[in-house]
């Protein structure tokens, strides 16, 4: 029995917003439509459902990464970009924005548990900071982390190795858990080596595509993952009492 099973405990919780802790409603949607505009994508048209199938097929990537693909050069990019974020923005400040039930609660458990919390998103930094005033949320969480923060978003590791960093939360990264409403969530929780990667059915992607993406568990809810991470310790403290009295 080594030490790191002994000590087993996660101490560093990384959460999605849009999805997992934040309701969309299909804002991402609505300002995708913006950003399809802004480049002359009509709706209706069959390249303007080509793009939003992708946009689906995506949801959890970094915003820009995405724009990338479906315009091509920089600049096209970077204008589908400030049109997509400008028009979130306009939908959360028009009041087109709450908390998943739950969510909050969720957060303040984790941390009064000693837990450090990390939001993360795949929004740049002022949608991101829009969201957060809008619901009050400035302060719920230890650090947020946009992929400007980071280096790169989702689906790479980069955003959660980030928050192990910056907060120094734990030792090793076997004690983060992830959770979020995509298959690039899970990816990222499992390419950064967390031992608990969840998905949740609050969002954007099903059971089968979450677990396909390498969920380690699948839930309700972000307001059942504290109860996850309590189930998941004692379970490691009964298993090292095993292996102790074995021994």
């Amino acid at each position: 029995m080594t030490i790191a099973d002994t000590t087993r405990r996660i101490g560093l919780v990384v959460l999605d917003m849009a999805g997992t802790t934040v309701t969309d409603d299909g804002l991402v949607e609505r300002a995708f439509a913006a950003a399809a505009a802004e480049l002359g994508v009509l709706p209706g048209s069959p390249e303007h459902a080509e793009q939003l199938a992708h946009v689906r097929a995506t949801m959890g990537e970094s915003k820009i990464s995405v724009f990338r693909h479906l315009f091509g050069d920089e600049e096209r990019a970077q204008r589908a970009n400030a049109a997509f974020e400008k028009a979130y923005a306009q939908l959360v400040d028009a009041g087109h924005c709450a908390p998943v039930p739950g969510a909050r609660a969720a957060v303040e458990r984790l941390r009064a548990e000693g837990r450090t919390v990390v939001l993360t998103t795949g929004f740049a930094r002022p949608t991101q900071d829009a969201i957060l005033t809008a619901l009050g949320w400035t302060d719920l969480a230890d650090l947020t982390l946009c992929p400007a923060d980071a280096g790169r978003g989702r689906p790479y590791p980069d955003m959660v190795l980030a928050a192990l960093l910056r907060t120094g939360a734990v030792a090793a990264v076997q004690d983060v858990a992830v959770a979020g409403d995509t298959s690039y969530d899970m990816l990222t929780g499992r390419r950064a080596g967390a031992s608990i990667v969840a998905g949740v059915l609050t969002g954007a992607h099903g059971e089968t595509a979450l677990r396909d993406a390498g969920a380690t568990a699948v839930l309700a809810s972000v307001a059942d993952l504290p109860d996850l991470i309590a189930e998941y310790e004692a379970e490691h403290r009964a298993a090292d009492g095993t292996a102790e009295y074995a021994s």
